[in-house]
């Protein structure tokens, strides 16, 4: 039992110690690839993109056939 005791708190201790000092896994957040989704100059460029061509439209209201 004592063996088994002493098993568990050695890889307890190794995991700890892996997680300590162990080769980093995360990647480098400032290397990502943005999306056109998440960039917000790309959002903005759209935003105003489609705002310009609803403001070049010519108002197409309800048609009056009686004049």
């Amino acid at each position: 039992m004592i063996y088994l005791l002493a098993l568990i708190g050695l890889v307890t201790v190794a995991v700890l110690l892996w997680k300590a000092f162990g080769p980093n896994t995360r990647p480098v957040l400032s290397n990502r690839v943005q999306g056109p989704d998440d960039d917000p100059d790309f959002l903005w460029k759209v935003d105003r993109e489609t705002r310009r061509k609803k403001s070049d439209e010519p108002d197409t209201g309800p048609a009056d056939p009686a004049g």
